[in-house]
């Protein structure tokens, strides 16, 4: 007879343990540990002494962030992976991370703590937020936002599309970083009340007033006007009920033309044999935060197909949501 091998708890313990990870990476993107190794201060003591701790936390923090492969590590020196050059090297960074970390570090991580309340209930907690608590709160959500916007602009293809129209959603990033791959697009953004300066700002500032107009209207009921051959829904459906976004799901095809393109970004549970694990635990990170909704895929799909859309592609973009994207039949 063959001893069945007993499995090892390493997955458990992982999983259990990773909120120790995630502390020090917030630490040491807050003292500025990354932009230290990448202006050349490669050792425990150098780092130390540019971030202005100690030599016994800075190969704490080094260390641990070698381990898990955002730094690597060669006879007492460390280096920085692409990654982590990429996005946390404050303002030589791609897209700097850092505001999002901080958000995670003084918000969400907190907040979670109150998460046996929301398995007991089915409620959200309470933030407890003030004018400071919303400026860190916005700053994190919009600097991961442009990581879902720079994603989107590159793996979702628009390329033909001339007329677009971006609605509701809670970045203009989406539909600018399309516009900046197809100089032939224009796109008129109907956004809810409150959001239209915002919007109207960040088209000035990439450059394309001049293909863009804005407009205001509350997502759940407007009925925008046109024959558009791409619509973004992006951000959308975790913040409406499920009547809701059928009735908007069903405003947009009739603001679309026949064999238009729509992009519905958000993250989703599936029935998958394997879950992406990204969208799973967004699942808790909205219903702790604000009670909002991660939605299954199959019931976004059943509101599209009623409303005249038929799913052609599903893109996941790395680090970020996935997109359904569909075509108005």
């Amino acid at each position: 007879m063959t001893d069945t091998p007993t499995p090892d708890a390493a997955r458990i313990l992982d999983i259990a343990t990773g909120y120790m990870a995630a502390k020090q990476l917030f630490q040491a993107s807050r003292i500025g540990l990354f932009a230290a190794v990448a202006s050349g201060a490669d050792t425990a003591a150098a780092i130390a002494e540019r971030c202005g701790v100690s030599e016994r936390i800075a190969r704490l923090l080094a260390d641990a962030m070698a381990a898990k492969g955002l730094l690597s590590r060669s006879d007492g020196r460390y280096a920085l992976e692409a990654d982590a050059a990429a996005y946390l090297t404050g303002g030589d960074a791609v897209i700097d991370l850092a505001p999002f970390l901080t958000f995670l570090d003084e918000i969400s991580y907190p907040h979670w703590l109150q998460f046996a309340h929301t398995v007991d209930t089915t409620e959200p907690g309470d933030l407890q937020m003030d004018d400071a608590r919303w400026g860190t709160f916005m700053a994190g959500v919009m600097t991961y936002n442009r990581l879902h916007a720079q994603e989107f602009g590159r793996l979702v293809d628009l390329s033909g599309a001339t007329r677009a129209l971006d609605f509701g959603g809670l970045s203009a990033e989406f539909a600018l970083s399309v516009m900046a791959r197809n100089p032939q697009l224009h796109t008129t953004f109907v956004y809810a009340p409150g959001f239209e300066d915002g919007v109207a700002e960040a088209v000035e500032a990439a450059g394309v007033a001049d293909r863009a107009s804005v407009e205001v209207g509350e997502t759940a009921t407007a009925t925008p006007e046109g024959a558009y051959d791409a619509v973004f829904a992006n951000h959308v459906i975790h913040r409406f009920s499920a009547e809701e976004n059928a009735q908007i799901f069903r405003n947009l095809r009739a603001a679309a033309a026949d064999g238009a393109t729509l992009t519905v970004l958000d993250f989703f549970l599936d029935d998958d044999a394997e879950q992406r694990a990204l969208d799973a635990l967004h699942a808790g990170e909205y219903l702790v935060i604000d009670g909002t909704v991660v939605y299954p895929e199959v019931q976004v799909r059943g509101w599209l197909s009623d409303a005249g859309w038929s799913v052609r592609d599903t893109v996941a973009l790395p680090g970020s949501p996935r997109v359904l994207v569909a075509t108005a039949v």
